[in-house]
């Protein structure tokens, strides 16, 4: 049975559960839970964080821990029983580890592992307060470290700042607002401006020292040097190295590193240099050989310098590699690093090229205990510690320091009767008073221990040495009296013996006879003669003797006048032993009374180290003598206690105060401290010079101590007696006080300044003064006091009995202030003290009464007032400078505090004595309208830095809670007939802001920290907007004052993301549509309110499609019973429809790259606001955006097209123009003209040429209208650099792919539609799949071609089908026409493109395996886009499906055709010298003669002319016969063609040659054909000798085998190569020959385009073919980049085995972009293929003939015909050689089959026609078609009910152009077009309409309302 726990309510999981019982809840190790039930050894309850999931889990999985539970019940909170640090910790901790794991998703390396590093810190510190071993002292500093380290990493990830008391979180509520923000400006003021580190640290660490010429030990010496004053600045740092140059002892780390510690900040200058100097230990002579000579001597080596200041931009530990520089001369040794830093080149130089130091430094910074806990492994590891030479810059009290330093500087020595100058070596002993050698106390610097002795480095040959070496010896304190050094001289010989003879010795004592120490400077010590060693053995024998030169008695002129001598420098630096003799004076006053005056002010150091001994000094002479040293006494004293306010000596303030509690024994003094201080105030307002007098009351607060203290001991030594006269001469004392307070002065007086002074200081002597006085005594010495900021945070104040005198007082005196504006920043800090308090005494002892009443007194006095001032200095403009920047921010921030813990001390009946307390409505209309001001302020994100999310919230919530207050009276008081619509407004607004906060939007928190803030206050925005919705509804009638101007605003508040605070203001749109339509009839302003603010809100980020399907479904639910229901319904879909295609913006704007989801996005954007919306400001906006997208893409000529939308909406006039997005303040013409030229100029980027010359035209002819002729002139030139380019520059071919994007989780603008894309340069089918799944990631590819079922349309995925199409050029005029350069027509194939179209070959019917072409038919399906491409997007919406069957006879003959267009093309490319080469008529030549051979023309023979194909299709008679036509055209064009070969053929290619005549008479044979006189006397084609001759209509004839010209209309071989056409295939032996002779393996681009088919849209090439996909025919590439060679490109899988061709039957294989065809053969088509896979059922039988065109009759006559036209097939595959694969197509394909079964387009008039239902005609000459033709059936099916897009400037429904101009530049030309296409200049003129006339036949759409006249 479950029974509820009373105890075990909290828990952490120890180990995880997977919760496979029923009911069980899975748990992970270290999951918090909260327990509800237990029964038998399980728990019921929660994980805390998803409290929503409740379960069992067993009870020995969990540890309870102790927890509070507060509202015990079914909504019981627990709270755990823990340290509030370990609380934050744990919780801190895991909202670390989800966003530790983001870091490394980021990529951001540094933090991660920072952070981790951090982690695992916290962790283990968390443990040691766990365990609970630690001492007190032990636990505050790892709470310190803990909660330091937390501070770091939420500032490194950017959390809350948390603000703390003594290490523990602080909660909001249980502290004054006022105290609350005064913790989080010190938190942040830390953060913000972390102190500098007043100290700084040098870390060394020595590597290695690298030459090539060691060979003996070295001794390197570190030390810090400033160049400035030439002195160094630390003791040195001494490293010995072996003679490899590295550490001789590497296992102990304190010996080749060290800190050199509290460097000052003074000290990191650009001229403080690390010096390094090396010694050498060997021989006199670096090159000198071994010798029997043992002796070693210390010799220079080298020097390195290093500035501090290169160290201060390295963050780690950087490896220098230091030069070593050698002296040229040794007796400049000494000054080395002097010539290094002074660049005096010529003193020194390298070492060596390849010597250098690595070492590795680090500056760091702070005190040496942060160091320790920050760098544990540097000091557990082991580090020496190298001191500064003196203290450092803030001395500790108890700090214990006693080292000598000496320099040995230089000498002077004589010859001694050698011939040269001596090696002298110095060695150096200390000696006790007993004159023993004092061990280790001898170091040459830190790293290595102290010797007993120390040898100096020799200088060779040198009399007057200099070695500047430092020395340290640290020697105890009680060892320095007595004690001495010694120095004794040893000449070195370089003979044999090396001996070290001593000649002569010096001493120096370290302590004089009256007790100071060796005085700091240098000593010129004499040398005493002396050769024996024993004669030093007694020190007592020479001690007598003199030492020093300057203590010699004149009357010694022997030691006076010898010139040997030497100097040292000497340092001491002790804080127990001193140098100062008036100090030893002072401490020994009674020996020498008469010096009192002179001894009394020693130096500051020398006091405050020597503190308790002088101050004891001081108040012994006060106590001895007062009448004779008071005065003298008491200012040496108020000395000392102001060097304590020094930073150098604050830190001996607590060893005062601990002398006055301890030490302090002078009863009688406070007698003569109170007569001098009484003195000194006496004599204030009479004095000129008051800074003694300033310095006086500075430390008055430590006199009085002293007094009180005094008076303290007084009393208890006497049992209280004199207490009467006591209290008399405190009082005459504060009788002074308050005269000298009284003078009135103006503020730079001089008394002024000190009256300031002393009330800044007195206040703190209240607490000493109620130590004797009772609290009413002292309040009355406060009387006038202005020192009331101390005043309200001392004792005083603090004790209800004296507040209750006091805060009257300070009230009176705060008002007063602030509505001066006077002292801001002192009322605010005496303002905060208060109301702190007030909280306190809430919290503590304090009665309910007594704490109501003040704050009654606080709101009746100040509140007003403090609302102005926050106003005031709210508005008042801020200096430029930081410092005021700062003032004013502080100030603001105070009493902002101040204003919110006033508001929440208010209870009910304080707001009503509030608002009762007006006496008039405007009274009160002045307090709300001012409230709600400073609440606007309050919420601005400037108030609070941008981590205070905790007074954010307690500001938010005293704010709603003053505001649910107000509402009340906002109700009663301003309603009806006394409506305000200012304070409505007002408060509406403030609503508005209110919940649109950063720091209110909970779910951009994480869960944790939502949770906190849900418990804590709830969700305040759900609050405040009841509260609107409330406040809304009793306006009545006045609602109309507000629309429109709230809609924007509500709109905003409910695009915030609470379903809740949705469902509450989503209704507030109905009320006012509601209202609206009963005003005006309509609801216009509200519709159009909402879509101008909804396109600015969605594009911030805000909305989502939830709230979209809400704002339909509680608007549609709630207008269903109104009478305008339809209008309604109408603007909700609108905006609705509009929020679909904002929010598919927003998501794709939210990409990194531009791709075609961003462009097509803002497409749909921009058509909606046009044709929908009609915004044109909007739509201008949109246009812009777009251009910019194709621009960053380099989409030249769609950012062309786009920028047109906006230039067609302009006009040639002098109209002002506004200044609009980046363009200036100009007129509608040089807007426009500005226009024009970026277009032109991206035109010509776009390499669009054609399009950019009419836009120059159009130019041209506004210049010369105005006569500008200098710009005409740049215009001309410029059309004719695009007309150059045209045709010297190559263009790549497009391919064009179709798209379906199927399913529901495509954008909205893509969903379910289908589109035509225009791909990139280069970009082949597999190129553009890859791109649209990368685009689409979560896509599926579909493996089929065919139209998907509905279950595909409504899934909840995305679907994308992809193959390739072939455009349908509209311009066939020009197409067609002879003597077009090919570089010409390639614009107009793939430009201004509407219909594109692919073909699917299928068996219809029983499939006959002998003869596949009988049941051979093609699915045929023609789309139609919306928009023509390219235009303003690389892709468009197909707007219509064409779907037709195309019969197996038709096919055949289409097949024909395009191989009979192909074969003119190139014998007419050949004779007229367009090809370099022969190989591409070759190789078509060979492919088709092969096959026919082999029986191609045969099949189709043995297909359509047998008697039963005739019988049972008697309607095909006409057919049949066309296609007998183009077999016999086909011979002929043959014959020809082989007669151009003949005359071209190169000599190796004879044999080939002969080859194919003999096959094509072969070819004759089989088709019966023996001579040409019957076809040609039945074709319009005639032969003239041999050759094609004049026909009746007559055109130059370029194909005469003899190159010569004749006239003639139309030759078969005439035709252009419009279309795309492929090789057949090269089955047979001669194929192979082809390859061998003509050395590549296929044929060249010229002829073999092998375009990758419109195939599947399967998006990998490594599948087998599908069923459902047919094999196809080779394609081949288009647009080759270089077509200067025409057969430079091979393609090698042409001419494979069909066994080693890899060739997939879905998709091509991505072919080298090079293998493009040149521009003249874009037309070219592609072969339709049988499916060897699909039976005639599969596919034949469901698919129905459907004919959009009606049969057109058509004539025999040449002008009146036309190829049927065809398109290429969507399976159309890469190689032919699957065909030869498959079993059922063996037979026929491998026999040439292939070669003939391609579609034919024949492009004429764009139009298709019907191929099946007219007669057989001939091939015509090119002719125009008449209107019956170019209005056929598809005209009216394509265009009618067409609405023009938004960007198509022309009606679609018009006519074609004979020339087609680039849409969105051109008008429509007539209907009738011309027997020869116009020039281009008559066009122009034309469709330009510059001459002013237009066709009344063409009608002109009519352009964009213009209602923004300024754009």
């Amino acid at each position: 049975m479950w029974i509820p726990t009373e105890h075990e309510k909290y828990g952490v999981v120890l180990a995880s559960f997977r919760g496979t019982v029923q009911h069980g809840l899975p748990l992970e190790i270290g999951d918090t839970v909260q327990i509800l039930e237990k029964c038998e050894g399980w728990y019921r309850g929660f994980i805390l964080k998803n409290p929503n999931v409740k379960g069992i889990f067993p009870s020995s999985y969990i540890h309870l821990k102790n927890a509070h539970v507060k509202n015990k019940g079914q909504f019981e909170t627990v709270i755990p029983v823990e340290d509030s640090v370990i609380t934050e910790m744990t919780s801190t901790l895991r909202d670390w580890g989800a966003m530790w794991k983001q870091l490394y998703v980021k990529n951001e390396g540094d933090l991660f592992h920072r952070l981790w590093h951090v982690m695992n810190e916290i962790l283990d510190l968390r443990r040691q307060v766990l365990v609970g071993h630690l001492t007190h002292d032990r636990m505050r500093d790892v709470k310190q470290h803990i909660t330091a380290r937390l501070d770091w990493g939420n500032e490194q990830l950017g959390l809350d700042l948390v603000p703390r008391r003594e290490f523990s979180m602080v909660d909001p509520d249980e502290i004054s607002v006022t105290e609350l923000y005064r913790l989080m400006e010190h938190r942040h003021r830390k953060k913000e401006t972390p102190a500098p580190a007043s100290t700084h640290h040098l870390f060394v660490h020595v590597k290695s020292l690298m030459s090539a010429n060691l060979g003996e030990e070295l001794e390197v010496f570190f030390h810090i040097y400033d160049g400035r004053e030439n002195r160094p600045l630390s003791e040195r740092f001494f490293v010995r190295l072996n003679k490899s140059g590295l550490p001789k002892s590497p296992e102990k780390t304190e010996r080749q590193c060290t800190l050199f510690v509290d460097l000052g900040s003074s000290d990191l200058r650009k001229d403080v240099y690390i010096v390094v100097h090396i010694i050498r230990i060997g021989r006199m002579g670096a090159g000198e050989k071994k010798n029997l000579c043992s002796v070693q001597y210390r010799r220079p080596f080298g020097c390195a310098v290093v500035s501090i200041a290169d160290l201060l931009t390295a963050d780690s530990k950087d490896d220098h590699l230091l030069k070593v520089y050698a002296c040229n001369t040794e007796s400049e040794w000494y000054q080395i690093h002097e010539n290094i830093i002074k660049k005096a080149n010529s003193r020194y130089n390298l070492s060596g090229s390849n010597t250098g130091l690595a070492v590795a430094l680090q500056l760091l910074h702070g005190d040496i205990e942060q160091l320790r806990r920050e760098y544990m492994v540097l000091f557990t590891r082991g580090v020496s510690i190298t001191r500064k030479l003196g203290f450092s810059d803030v001395i500790m009290p108890g700090e214990m320091r006693n080292d000598l330093y000496i320099t040995l500087e230089k000498g002077e020595f004589e010859k001694g009767g050698k011939s040269v100058a001596r090696n002298v070596e110095i060695t150096v002993y200390v000696l006790d008073i007993d004159g023993q050698i004092l061990k280790s106390h001898v170091a040459a610097g830190s790293g290595e221990p102290g010797g007993d002795e120390y040898h100096s480095l020799v200088l060779y040959h040198n009399n007057s040495p200099r070695w500047a070496e430092q020395i340290k010896l640290p020697i105890p304190v009680d060892m320095f009296r007595g004690s001495h050094v010694r120095f004794e001289f040893r000449h070195c010989s370089t003979k044999d013996k090396g001996e070290k003879k001593l000649f002569g010795y010096s001493f120096v004592p370290l302590m004089q006879e009256d007790g100071r120490t060796l005085p700091d400077g240098t000593h010129e010590l004499i040398i005493h003669k002396c050769e024996e060693n024993t004669s030093l053995a007694d020190c007592s024998r020479y001690l007598k003797l003199p030492f020093s030169k300057a203590n010699l008695p004149s009357n010694n002129q022997t030691l006076k006048g010898t010139k040997e001598s030497f100097w040292i420098t000497s340092f001491l630096c002790s804080t127990k032993l001193t140098q100062n003799g008036d100090m030893l004076d002072l401490l020994k006053w009674r020996a020498h009374p008469e010096r009192i005056n002179d001894i009394l002010i020693v130096s500051d150091l020398i006091s405050v180290c020597f503190l308790q001994d002088t101050l004891d000094t001081l108040f012994g002479i006060l106590d001895e003598s007062s009448q004779r040293y008071g005065l003298k006494v008491f200012d040496s004293l108020v000395h000392i206690i102001n060097l304590l306010q020094d930073s150098k000596f604050q830190h001996f303030k607590p060893v005062m105060d601990t002398y006055i509690e301890s030490h302090f024994a002078g009863a009688l003094s406070y007698r003569d401290l109170i007569k001098v201080l009484k003195w000194y105030v006496d004599r204030i307002v009479d004095a000129e010079h008051q800074d003694h007098i300033q310095q006086v009351l500075k430390a008055s607060e430590y006199i009085f101590k002293y007094i009180i203290q005094s008076r303290r001991l007084f009393s208890l030594a006497t049992g209280g007696q004199n207490e009467d006269e006591f209290r008399v001469c405190i009082h005459e004392l504060f009788m002074s006080i308050r005269f000298f307070l009284s003078q009135e002065n103006k503020g730079t007086s001089p008394v002024a300044q000190t009256q300031a002074v002393f009330l800044r200081t007195f206040p703190a002597v209240y607490g000493e003064l109620l130590k004797i006085f009772t609290v009413r005594e002292v309040a009355g010495f406060a009387v006038k006091l202005q020192c009331i900021a101390k005043t309200v945070e001392s004792q005083l104040y603090i004790n209800p009995e004296s507040r209750c005198i006091l805060l009257p007082v300070v009230l009176r005196v705060l008002q007063a202030h602030m509505q001066e504006q006077r002292d801001l920043v002192m009322c605010a800090r005496i303002l905060t003290s208060m109301l702190s308090l007030i909280k306190k005494e809430e919290n503590g002892t304090g009665s309910d009464s007594s704490v109501s009443e003040e704050v009654e007194l606080i709101v009746e006095s100040l509140l007003g007032v403090l609302l102005r001032t926050i106003l005031e200095i709210s508005n008042r403009p801020q200096s430029t400078g930081p410092a005021m920047r700062l003032q004013f921010q502080d100030v603001t921030g105070e009493f902002v505090a101040c204003l919110l813990a006033l508001l929440r001390q208010m209870s009910d009946r304080h707001y009503q004595q509030l608002l009762q307390a007006f006496s008039s409505k405007d009274d009160l209309r002045d307090f709300l309208l001012q409230i709600f001001t400073v609440f606007r302020i309050l919420i601005r994100p400037e108030m609070f830095p941008k981590d205070w999310t905790v007074m954010r919230l307690v500001t938010n919530n005293v704010i709603i809670t003053t505001v649910l207050y107000l509402s009340d009276a906002l109700r009663k008081n301003f309603l009806n007939d006394k409506f305000d619509y200012k304070v409505w407004d007002s408060y509406f607004y403030l609503s508005v802001i209110f919940i649109n906060q950063p720091c209110l939007q909970l779910e951009s928190f994480s869960p944790s920290k939502r949770k906190k803030i849900l418990e804590k206050y709830g969700d305040m925005r759900v609050m405040m907007g009841c509260e609107i919705f409330s406040m809304w509804q009793n306006l009545g009638e006045h609602k109309l004052n507000f629309i429109p101007a709230m809609i924007g605003p509500f709109l905003e508040v409910t695009l915030v993301p609470q379903p809740d605070l949705r469902n509450v203001m989503i209704p507030i749109f109905h009320d006012m549509m509601d209202w609206e339509q009963r005003r005006s009839g309509n609801f216009k302003q509200v519709e159009a309110k909402l879509i101008d603010k909804l396109d600015s809100l969605m594009s911030e980020g805000k909305g989502d499609e939830t709230y979209r399907e809400l704002f339909n479904s509680i608007l549609l639910k709630k207008i269903e019973r109104e009478t305008w229901r339809e209008s309604g319904i109408s603007l909700i879909a609108t905006v609705t429809r509009l929020m679909e295609r904002l929010l598919d913006y927003r998501d794709c704007m939210k990409l990194g790259e531009v791709d075609g989801k961003k462009i097509g996005c803002t497409v749909s954007l921009l058509n909606f606001y046009k044709t929908e919306l009609n915004k044109e400001e909007m739509y201008i906006r949109y246009i812009h955006k777009l251009y910019d997208l194709h621009l960053k893409a380099q989409n030249y000529t769609e950012a062309s097209y786009t920028l047109l939308l906006y230039d067609e909406l302009l006009e040639w006039s002098d109209r002002p123009l506004r200044e609009f997005l980046n363009y200036p303040m100009q007129s509608e013409w040089q807007r426009k003209e500005y226009l024009h030229l970026t277009i032109v100029q991206n035109f010509d980027r776009g390499k669009c040429w054609e399009n950019g010359i009419i836009l120059c035209r159009e130019l041209a002819d506004q210049y010369e209208s105005y006569y500008d002729y200098r710009n005409l002139s740049k215009m001309r030139m410029m059309e004719a650099s695009l007309y150059d380019k045209i045709m010297d520059q190559q263009r790549l071919e497009p391919e064009f792919f179709r798209v379906g994007f199927y399913g529901k989780k495509f954008p909205f603008f893509l969903r379910n539609k289908e589109f035509v894309c225009r791909g990139h340069d280069y970009e082949r089918l597999e190129a553009f799949q890859q791109r649209m799944l990368n685009e689409f990631p979560h896509a599926i590819a579909m493996q089929h071609v065919n139209q998907p079922d509905q279950t595909i349309y409504q899934a909840d995925a995305q679907y994308l089908q992809i193959y390739a199409v072939t455009p349908i050029p509209e311009s066939q005029d020009v197409l067609q026409r002879d003597g077009v350069p090919d570089n010409i027509k390639s614009f107009y194939k793939f430009n201004h493109i509407w219909r594109f179209r692919y073909d699917r070959p299928f068996h219809k019917g029983t499939k006959d395996k002998e003869n596949e072409f009988k049941s051979l038919w093609v699915e045929r399906t023609t789309l139609t886009l919306v928009q023509s491409l390219p235009g303003i997007s690389r892709w468009f919406e197909v707007e219509k499906r064409e779907l037709v069957e195309v019969s197996p006879l038709e096919n055949a003959i289409e097949v024909i055709e395009n191989k009979n267009l192909q074969l003119r093309t190139l014998i007419t490319q050949c004779q007229s010298r367009q090809m370099q080469n022969i190989n591409p008529l070759t190789m078509c030549l060979n492919g088709v003669i092969d096959a026919a051979v082999n029986g191609g023309l045969a099949r189709y023979q043995e297909a359509f002319f047998v008697k039963d194909y005739i019988m049972n299709h008697p309607e095909d008679g006409e057919k049949i016969g066309r296609l007998r036509e183009l077999m016999f055209e086909q011979a002929h064009i043959l014959e020809y063609g082989l007669a151009v070969h003949e005359k071209f053929v190169p000599q190796d290619m004879r044999p080939l040659h002969k080859k194919l005549v003999d096959q094509f008479h072969l070819m004759k044979s089989s088709l019966g054909i023996q001579e040409f006189s019957a076809y040609v006397r039945a074709s319009p084609v005639h032969f003239t000798n041999g050759s094609p001759r004049p026909c009746r209509n007559s055109v130059p004839n370029i194909i005469s085998p003899d190159g010569g010209r004749g006239v003639v209309r139309r030759s078969p071989l005439s035709y252009p190569a419009v279309n795309r056409y492929s090789s057949s295939s090269l089955s047979s032996q001669a194929s192979n020959e082809v390859s061998n002779i003509t050395g590549q393996s296929e044929s060249s681009d010229e002829v073999f385009n092998m375009q990758p088919s419109p195939s599947t849209s399967s998006l990998s090439s490594n599948h087998s073919a599908s069923p459902n996909v047919t094999s196809s025919a080779p394609s081949s590439a288009r647009g080759s980049p270089q077509m200067a060679e025409k057969h430079k490109h091979s393609r090698e899988n042409a001419c494979l085995s069909p066994r080693e061709r890899p060739v997939s039957a879905i998709f091509p294989n991505p072919l080298d972009p090079a293998q493009r065809a040149p521009p003249h053969q874009i037309g070219d088509t592609t072969l339709p293929r049988s499916d060897p896979n699909l039976s005639a059922p599969d596919k034949g039988s469901s698919a129905k003939n459907m004919r959009s065109q009606s049969p057109v009759p058509t004539s025999r006559s040449p002008q009146k015909t036309t190829v049927p036209p065809f398109t290429p097939s969507p399976t159309e595959c890469q190689s032919a050689s699957l065909v030869s694969n498959s079993p059922v197509l063996s037979g026929s394909y491998s026999s040439g089959i292939s070669s003939l079964s391609r579609c034919s387009v024949s492009e004429a008039s764009g139009t298709e026609l019907p191929t099946g239902d007219h007669p057989p005609h001939p091939l015509p000459p090119p002719t125009t078609l008449p209107n019956s033709i170019s209005s056929s059936s598809d005209e009216p099916i394509r265009r009618e009910n067409k609405t023009p897009p938004p960007y198509s400037v022309y009606e679609r429904n018009n006519p074609r152009r004979p020339v087609p101009l680039p849409h969105s530049l051109s008008i429509p030309p007539q209907t009738d077009p011309p027997a020869l296409p116009p020039k281009p200049h008559q066009l122009r003129t034309g469709s330009m309409k510059l001459d002013g006339t237009s066709d009344p036949r063409v009608p002109r759409p009519r352009p964009l309302p213009r209602k923004v006249s300024q754009l």
